[in-house]
């Protein structure tokens, strides 16, 4: 090969696997690419080659490799690690193959993942302990954020007590609203509009007075995850002078502009002061929002049942859909706002909720009463009419 050739032929392999890891974000290809050391260390200890080139059939190392990931000897942890776990080390293991164009060894001719595999995954299932689901997330909690917040007046929690109500408003997910390792992405002031009725705001070069007086705001879906891409969902005032989703975003448009931060900045951002009159950028994380929600839980006391351990940055997506469901919005509509494209949305929602629950007994004694419409081989209990 002429070396002109040989030198774009290199770059466009490099290329290619550039494309190929940015197909998922940092943390996961670097964890995908973990699991497949992980996987040829254990090979070597059985004597075995990586490809399974010689062995008839691999099923039975891949069972043992999962066992020994299920116990810990194999995880990164060192600790037993949940079935859902261990399915995702397995698939890591077949992709590893299939990037090598060999076919992945869990699946079947028909392209099913073999049943001993299947079988031994479901009886880690069985013996998992229940799942720690999400705790959905009080508006007093939302409220008792955003007032400290005007107390202490700094720009850290300013900017985390503004995307905590932002986020709880648009049902977000952590991604979307901090800034961190995630597959999604934050939305940038790009993504954001402001209106005034029908009259959409220039948010670099209207002035004060026209920024405060916006009555809508939108945000504009381009990478987020599950979001349609171009999709705009947008809300008006709630009617709070603090828990607005249209008030919050224009804080952070101010602060930001402020700042002269360009249209790519993320939303999540806040700006310090530095000696000689600069600032310094800060990313808003979902550390903060959990540490910010966990102190208010704990000031607001066992009350609103909940426990500080309770909550995590994924709660306010949890508490926007139950007050939806507690506000009788159709459950339909509810997927359509948090973007839920199964019913995986039922695992937000609480039955523990207090005004979810209490009258239903009371329903039911109204609804209990009733006869069915007898069917052919019901044998009649009352003499028939007169002719």
């Amino acid at each position: 090969m002429p070396p002109q050739s040989h030198d774009e032929l290199r770059l466009d392999l490099r290329l290619l696997r550039e494309a190929f890891d940015a197909g998922v974000v940092p943390s996961r290809a670097h964890a995908q690419n973990n699991t497949w050391l992980r996987w040829r260390l254990f090979c070597q200890t059985l004597g075995t080659d990586e490809t399974l080139s010689a062995v008839p059939d691999p099923i039975l190392l891949l069972q043992l490799f999962a066992q020994r990931y299920r116990d810990g000897r194999l995880a990164p942890s060192q600790r037993q690690v949940r079935s859902r776990t261990v399915e995702d080390a397995l698939r890591a293991v077949g992709q590893g193959f299939t990037r090598m164009g060999a076919p992945d060894p869990r699946l079947t001719p028909s392209g099913t993942i073999d049943f001993r595999l299947q079988r031994q995954l479901r009886s880690y299932t069985r013996a998992d302990p229940p799942p720690s689901r999400v705790k959905p997330i009080p508006i007093s909690v939302i409220h008792h954020v955003l007032n400290a917040s005007t107390v202490t007046t700094s720009p850290d929690h300013t900017a985390v007590a503004d995307m905590i109500c932002i986020a709880f408003f648009f049902l977000m997910r952590p991604g979307e609203y901090t800034s961190g390792p995630s597959d999604t992405v934050p939305f940038t002031l790009a993504d954001i509009q402001l209106f005034i009725g029908r009259h959409r705001v220039n948010l670099f070069l209207a002035p004060l007075p026209e920024l405060h007086a916006s009555t809508f705001t939108s945000y504009t879906y381009t990478t987020q995850k599950n979001g349609v891409r171009g999709e705009v969902v947008g809300l008006g005032r709630s009617g709070s002078p603090l828990a607005c989703p249209v008030l919050a975003t224009i804080r952070r448009v101010l602060h930001l502009r402020q700042h002269h931060a360009p249209a790519t900045t993320p939303l999540a951002t806040y700006f310090t002061p530095t000696p000689g009159g600069s600032s310094t950028r800060h990313p808003v994380t979902a550390s903060d929002v959990t540490f910010t929600l966990r102190l208010s839980v704990t000031a607001l006391g066992s009350g609103i049942g909940l426990l500080p351990d309770d909550i995590t940055a994924r709660s306010l997506r949890a508490g926007g859909a139950m007050a939806l469901l507690l506000a009788q919005v159709d459950s339909d509509i509810i997927r359509l706002i948090g973007r839920w494209r199964s019913d995986e949305m039922l695992r937000y929602l609480h039955l523990q909720a207090h005004p979810v629950m209490r009258n239903f007994a009371r329903l039911m004694l109204q609804g209990g009463e009733y006869t069915l419409i007898p069917g052919q081989d019901t044998p009649f209990l009352d003499p028939p009419p007169p002719a």
